[in-house]
């Protein structure tokens, strides 16, 4: 049954405007606590499942790798067939991948569960925010969007803590499988919702889209395959080749393409590219600490995984809370140039700081620089988004939202990839032995080489976040320079020329 408004040209207004808000806002929360709660189980699976190294990572570059890259292709979907399909499609998929992971008995398995789990993932988040858009209007959207974004923060800040807890207490396979219990109930939840599509239905750029997705996947592939089969591996370096030479080709067909999937010419403006790639601070100075850094503490220190998520909360709860300072912040007058300053500058500090790191160290040393990092990337999250949509025209809003968040999707899971990659390849250098180090890296440090394994497991971290350090660093220079404000010309100043004044006539009677 189709319940679009043909008097609405954005469809209908759901009947049950709060069960569309609950499920949507239940999806992002389930969505956002399985992408950070995955990591804090790596070495029990591994350790179950005789993992380590690349296909141990693939359980979660994968994931990210297919919700970044789909996540275009689902959001012009959902307007193509329907918001409310493609968002019940993208559940049923999170669902089943989430019940495929749990069962996996193989490695190999787990990565093709996770890659289907984030492919619906796509679909969810694509789909939701679209649901909100035709159900709500005026101030009540801008609440449920507010709403939305409070949510995932929560999600992301309890991820850890949460899967944590369920791995500690019942096995990684619970963790799936109550987050696939949860996608039951977003799938039940979408018989209770209006359907809605665009009233012109839009065109989909197949070729740019297949392009890209392969593109991205062929880069992180050599990126995570690097470390195992050597970087100077003939089919490492066919990836980047190949993956390269589709980049070149995608933005080629983008270019040339009437409806572009990705519309590359919203770089021409300077301030809107600068928000873009002040999006990839939670990506570089984030993103890889919150995805390896449980694993260190559970390799190194030995404590569980319910502990590790809880440490993990020092850096995840800022990002919760300080979106909102920062836009209270800009509301107020001050300058977002200098907020945005600020809050890479933390990012980057407290990378930075994190070289305190140093086994049986404890929470202690590691609270000012988890906290700075946290704080930094919630003031970033707070006004990117605002600023880079003010920039553009209103019909261009929704190809401006998913050049944003592609840009930021795909440099997460490019951060995420790479930065795995260069662990394990500096741990290798230090160890000469490949087996040893992707065991180092997946948390295996038991045994009498202990604290000889542990020390160099850290000095890789340190090496890690000072290039990390650096990056953001750059990064913000960038972001500072292409918001400079215009330089204005300094206009010639007027001839003085003297003239005598004409006194006032005195008017007659």
């Amino acid at each position: 049954m189709d319940d679009t408004d043909p008097k609405s040209p954005s469809g209908p207004r759901s009947r049950r405007p709060a069960v569309t808000l609950g499920l949507v806002l239940l999806g992002m929360l389930t969505l956002a606590m399985s992408m950070s709660g995955t990591t804090v189980a790596l070495p029990d699976i591994g350790a179950d499942l005789g993992a380590s190294g690349a296909s141990l990572q693939w359980a979660v570059t994968g994931y990210f790798l297919t919700a970044s890259s789909f996540m275009l292709v689902t959001g012009a979907l959902a307007d193509l067939f329907g918001r409310r399909r493609v968002y019940r499609s993208g559940a049923a998929l999170f669902t089943a991948g989430l019940l495929l992971s749990a069962t996996a008995t193989d490695v190999l398995v787990l990565d093709a569960a996770r890659a289907l789990a984030g492919l619906g993932a796509a679909g969810v988040m694509a789909s939701g925010g679209a649901l909100l858009a035709t159900t709500f209007s005026g101030p009540a959207r801008t609440k449920a969007y507010a709403a939305l974004g409070t949510t995932g923060g929560v999600g992301l800040a309890a991820g850890p803590t949460i899967s944590g807890a369920l791995v500690g207490g019942l096995g990684w396979r619970a963790g799936f499988l109550v987050f696939a219990a949860v996608g039951g109930v977003l799938l039940a939840g979408t018989f209770l919702v209006a359907e809605s599509r665009a009233a012109v239905r839009p065109r989909l750029d197949v070729p740019g889209a297949v392009t890209f997705i392969a593109a991205l996947a062929l880069v992180m592939t050599g990126v995570t395959q690097g470390p195992q089969n050597g970087w100077s591996h003939p089919l490492v370096l066919a990836a980047f080749g190949v993956g390269a030479l589709l980049l070149v080709v995608f933005a080629v067909l983008q270019r040339r393409s009437a409806h572009p999937v990705l519309d590359l010419t919203l770089v021409r403006d300077r301030r809107y590219l600068a928000w873009t790639l002040a999006g990839l601070t939670g990506a570089v100075g984030f993103a890889g600490t919150l995805t390896y850094l449980p694993t260190y503490f559970q390799g190194v220190n030995g404590v569980s995984a319910g502990e590790a998520g809880t440490t993990m909360l020092l850096l995840t709860a800022p990002v919760l809370v300080a979106p909102l300072v920062s836009g209270q912040l800009v509301n107020r007058g001050v300058p977002a140039r200098l907020v945005i300053a600020v809050a890479m500058g933390l990012v980057a500090a407290g990378n930075a700081w994190l070289t305190v790191l140093a086994p049986g160290g404890g929470t202690g040393p590691l609270a000012g620089p988890l906290l700075t990092i946290g704080i930094g990337t919630g003031l970033a999250n707070g006004i990117i988004d605002g600023q880079a949509m003010s920039l553009v025209d209103p019909e261009r809003s929704g190809t401006a939202a998913g050049f944003l968040n592609t840009v930021r999707g795909g440099g997460q899971a490019m951060m995420i990839a790479a930065l795995g990659a260069v662990m394990l390849s500096l741990l290798q250098s230090r160890l000469g032995s490949a087996g040893l180090a992707a065991r180092v890296a997946s948390g295996h440090l038991a045994g009498p080489d202990h604290a000889r394994l542990a020390g160099q497991y850290t000095e890789v971290w340190h090496t890690v976040l000072w290039g990390i350090a650096g990056l953001t660093a750059l990064l913000c220079l960038t972001v500072i320079t292409l918001l400079r404000p215009p330089h204005s010309t300094p206009r010639p100043a007027k001839p003085t020329t003297k003239h005598t004044e004409t006194p006032a006539l005195t008017p007659t009677r």
